[in-house]
C-alpha cells in the first residue's frame, strides 16, 4: 500500500517519495524543489500531519479494496496494475459540490424521510429523500481530536482539509491553542477551496446559518477561535497580535491567500448566507432595510465589509433581499455576495414571515451552479443547511426534519443540474444529535405525533399513564406547546420545561410543538455517533464502510484532483 502513498496535498505542492512499511508514522519527506513560494513550514502542517497521512493510506485502501472487490483489476498484490488502474480513474470530476446537512445525523435523515413521505400522503417508511437514492454510502466517524462529541469547526476543517483538529478552531490543525492567536501562525492549513481557487476553478460557499459561522468559515477562514465572526467578538490582545475576524478573512478571501501562496487567484465567486451583523458598522446609519434590530452591525472598527467587498468586485453583485436575489442574471453574473439576514437566515418553515423575502436554500444552491458552472475549468461548492442544528439545539423536531427535507430538495437540483459523469456531489453531516425515535408506533404514525402501537388507535401510554411522541430529545429545553409558531427560536425566551409532561391534549404535530426531554439543558446538545456520507459521480465508490471525517476531503481530491491541477496551475 505504501507504493501508492501520494498526499493529495502534495500533487500541489510537491513530488513526494513513497514511505516504507516501516516508516509509516515518520513525516513524508519533500522533493528539492517546492513548485510554489509556501513556505516549507507551511506546507508541513498538512504534509506532515498523522491524520492527513492516515488520510491518504485510507483512501488507498480503499481504491485497492473496490478494484479487487470489482474485479476492475488484477489482486492488490500485483501493485502495477492498481497503480495503473488508480491513475486512470484519477481527475474525472470536473465539479466537486459538498452539501452539509448541520446536526443530520442518522435518525434525522430517517425521521424526515417519515415525514416528507407523509407530506406526500404516503405511509412515509418507504419513501426516500433524494440523496439517499445515491449509489453509494457509508459512515463518518466525527470527533475532534480533544473531544469525544464534536462541534462544527473541527468537523468541517477535517472534512475540508483532510485534517481532523480540535473543537472551536478553524482550518488551523491540533497544535492550536483556543483562544490564543498566536498559536495559529505556522499551523494554518490548506482547503479545498483554496486549492480549487489555486486551480483556476470557480468556488463558492451556500449555507442558511452566518456566513462567517462554524461550518461555513471553515471553508476559507484561519480562526484560532471560530466566535471571531468580527472584531466586536475578539480579545483586545487577538486584535493586537494581528489576527483577523472571520467576516474580514471573508471579504480579502483573495489578498490572504495570494500572500499566502505567491499565487495570483481571482477570489470566491459565490457567497451567500446570513450574518449582515458582522459586515456592517455598529451605526444605524448602515442598517439593512430588513434590519431587526435598531442598530444592525456589530463591527466596532467603523468599517463597512460589504462596501470593502464592492470596491474589490466592482462587477460583482451584493443582494440582501429575495427581490435582489431573484434579479440576479446567473449568465451575466460573475461574482455574487448575498447577507440576507442580520444573523442566520430563517428557518424553512419560518421562511415566509422574514421581512423583505429570502431565498430557500434550494433556490440559493441553482443560483450558485448557474454561475459557477460558467468556468470552463469547473468550480467546487459547499452547501450547508445550517439551522438543522440550530432546531435541534431549540428541541424542535419539525424545525429540523423541515430544514433536512429542505437539504434533500437541494441536492435534487444540484443532481438534476449536474452531470454525474464530471461532477462528484457528497452529502453529509458534521455531527448528529441527541434525537431518538422510540416506541413501537405501527407503519404510518404520523412521525411528529404519539406513538401508537400496532393494531391501536389510540396513543399507547407509558408507565407513568402518560401518552408520549416517537421523537424525542436526551437533553435540551423541554416540551413546548407554540402550537402554529414556526420559529423554533421562541423556545429560548421561556424557562426550561424537561421531563414527562402530559401529552393527552397536546396536538405535538403542529410546528410550534417542541419534543420533551430527559436532561435539563440551557440548549439541546451534539451527538457523538457516526454519521452517513452519501455520493454520486466520479470518485463515489470510495465512499464505502466506516470513515475518519476527514477521509471526505481525501475522496474530493482523488476524484476531482484539484491538488494536482494546482499543482500545473502555479508551476
Amino acid at each position: 500500500m505504501n507504493k501508492f502513498f501520494y498526499s493529495a496535498l502534495t500533487a500541489s505542492m510537491f513530488v513526494l517519495t513513497g514511505c516504507t512499511d516501516d516508516d509509516d508514522n515518520s513525516p513524508v519527506q519533500p522533493a528539492d524543489e517546492a513548485v510554489t513560494s509556501l513556505s516549507s513550514q507551511q506546507l508541513e502542517t498538512s504534509l506532515t500531519n498523522p491524520w492527513f497521512q492516515q488520510g491518504q493510506q485510507d483512501i488507498e485502501a480503499a481504491k485497492a479494496a473496490w478494484a479487487e472487490v470489482t474485479g476492475t483489476v488484477a489482486p492488490v498484490t500485483q501493485s502495477g496494475s492498481l497503480q495503473a488502474a488508480i491513475a486512470d480513474a484519477r481527475g474525472k470530476a470536473k465539479n466537486v459540490i459538498l452539501f452539509v446537512g448541520d446536526g443530520m445525523g442518522v435518525s434525522t435523515v430517517t425521521a424526515a424521510r417519515i415525514l416528507d413521505g407523509q407530506n406526500q400522503g404516503k405511509p412515509g417508511e418507504e419513501h426516500q429523500l433524494s440523496f439517499e437514492r445515491f449509489p453509494f454510502a457509508g459512515l463518518a466517524k466525527t470527533y475532534n481530536v480533544d473531544a469525544q462529541v464534536p462541534d462544527s469547526a473541527g468537523t468541517m476543517t477535517a472534512m475540508v482539509s483532510g485534517v481532523k483538529t480540535d473543537v472551536g478552531v478553524l482550518g488551523v490543525d491540533e497544535d492550536v491553542s483556543r483562544g490564543d492567536c498566536g498559536s495559529a501562525t505556522g499551523n494554518e492549513l490548506m482547503t479545498l477551496t483554496e486549492l480549487a481557487e489555486l486551480a483556476g476553478k470557480a468556488t463558492g460557499v451556500v449555507s442558511t446559518a452566518r456566513i462567517t459561522h462554524a461550518t461555513p468559515a471553515a471553508t476559507y477562514a484561519k480562526s484560532a477561535d471560530r466566535n471571531w465572526e468580527d472584531i466586536s467578538d475578539m480579545p483586545p490582545e487577538a486584535v493586537t497580535d494581528g489576527c483577523q475576524d472571520i467576516a474580514d478573512q471573508l471579504v480579502n478571501f483573495e489578498a490572504n491567500l495570494e500572500a499566502r501562496t505567491g499565487a495570483d487567484i481571482d477570489g470566491l465567486d459565490v457567497v451567500m448566507g446570513g450574518g449582515r451583523r458582522h459586515f456592517l458598522p455598529n451605526d444605524a446609519r448602515f442598517n439593512s432595510p430588513d434590519a431587526r434590530s435598531s442598530v444592525e452591525g456589530d463591527r466596532t472598527d467603523g468599517r463597512n465589509l460589504v462596501t470593502e467587498w464592492q470596491a474589490q468586485y466592482p462587477q460583482g453583485v451584493y443582494v440582501y433581499d429575495n427581490a435582489g436575489f431573484d434579479s440576479v442574471n446567473a449568465a451575466t453574473t460573475s461574482r455574487l455576495f448575498g447577507l440576507f439576514n442580520e444573523s442566520h437566515m430563517q428557518y424553512e418553515a419560518d421562511r415566509g414571515n422574514d421581512v423583505a423575502g429570502e431565498p430557500s436554500l434550494s433556490e440559493m444552491t441553482a443560483k450558485a451552479i448557474d454561475i459557477l458552472d460558467n468556468d470552463p475549468d469547473g468550480f467546487f461548492l459547499t452547501v450547508e443547511a445550517g439551522r438543522v442544528d440550530h432546531a435541534h439545539h431549540a428541541g424542535s423536531a419539525n424545525g429540523a426534519l423541515t430544514d433536512t427535507i429542505e437539504l434533500a430538495e437541494a441536492v435534487k437540483v444540484a443532481a438534476d443540474q449536474t452531470n454525474p459523469e464530471d461532477t462528484l456531489i457528497i452529502v453529509t453531516a458534521d455531527h448528529s444529535h441527541v434525537f431518538t425515535m422510540a416506541g413501537y408506533p405501527k407503519r404510518g404514525n404520523p412521525i411528529l405525533g404519539k406513538v401508537v402501537n400496532v393494531g391501536e388507535t389510540q396513543p399507547a401510554l407509558a408507565a407513568d399513564g402518560m401518552p408520549y411522541t416517537t421523537l424525542g430529545y436526551a437533553n435540551g429545553l423541554g416540551m413546548r406547546d407554540y402550537g402554529s409558531e414556526t420559529d423554533a427560536d421562541r423556545t429560548y425566551g421561556d424557562p426550561i420545561n424537561a421531563g414527562r409532561k402530559d401529552l393527552t391534549n397536546v396536538d405535538t404535530t403542529t410546528p410550534g410543538f417542541h419534543q420533551e426531554s430527559l436532561v435539563p439543558l440551557g440548549s439541546e446538545t451534539h451527538a457523538g455517533e457516526d454519521v452517513g456520507i452519501y455520493a454520486r459521480g466520479p470518485g463515489a465508490h470510495l465512499v464505502t464502510g466506516t470513515n475518519e471525517q476527514n477521509m471526505i476531503y481525501h475522496i474530493m481530491d482523488y476524484a476531482s484532483d484539484i491538488s494536482g491541477a494546482a499543482n500545473l496551475a502555479v508551476r
